[in-house]
């Protein structure tokens, strides 16, 4: 299956930021066996780009690998020849977007106002993250009413309180940190088989 339907089927998108490495596959595990599909690795991690390698060859057919906070077109160069299959940004930059698509994985910029979003979109991007969404639902919703053709994906802020919320404003997918992966948490487990229950919870909130 292509990348991009991938995304817009299971919709949600773990991200880890500042794992350990040697964490990071038990990590991922455990979200797979919740039911999560798609797993962001945030650039700003320890080794994020040995950890896209290692999860790629790894898991590359049960989850869908992406690199997040990816602000040049050189990161997300290596970061795809690393493995990885998606990158997110938390901004808007043309050149990044261009060589994503260039090699073949799926652009998701990062934007916020109504002209930063279509700007995105029109330079390629295929999902649009908002960002900070900051539990604003309305926002998603007041966004999509002129520009109902452009596919948003709201990051920071979502919970298994406001998701649905999320989605029936129509937002297409998912970015979740901290409210699923907290990295700060010992990796014992214990703690990863709480990250399985709550992954579960995520997956059935959206289905």
């Amino acid at each position: 299956m292509d990348i991009l339907p991938q995304i817009l089927e299971h919709k949600i998108v773990a991200i880890i930021r500042g794992a350990d490495p040697n964490d990071v596959l038990r990590i991922a595990e455990a979200l797979h066996d919740g039911g999560i599909k798609i797993l962001e690795v945030t650039f700003n991690s320890p080794d994020a780009m040995g950890v896209i390698k290692l999860l790629s060859s790894k898991m590359g057919n049960d989850l869908l690998i992406g690199m997040g906070t990816v602000l040049d077109a050189e990161t997300a160069r290596q970061a795809i020849n690393n493995g990885a299959k998606f990158i997110i940004s938390p901004s808007f930059n043309s050149e990044t977007i261009q060589a994503t698509k260039e090699l073949g994985a799926v652009s998701i910029p990062g934007a916020f106002t109504p002209t930063e979003i279509v700007n995105a979109f029109n330079s390629g991007g295929e999902i649009i993250k908002v960002f900070p969404a900051s539990s604003n639902v309305n926002y998603i919703k007041e966004i999509r009413a002129p520009l109902p053709f452009i596919p948003l994906m709201p990051t920071g802020g979502i919970t298994l309180d406001n998701i649905k919320d999320f989605q029936k404003a129509g937002a297409v997918a998912f970015g979740i940190g901290t409210a699923l992966v907290n990295t700060k948490e010992k990796v014992t487990d214990e703690y990863l088989e709480k990250l399985t229950v709550i992954a579960n919870e995520f997956v059935c909130r959206v289905r």
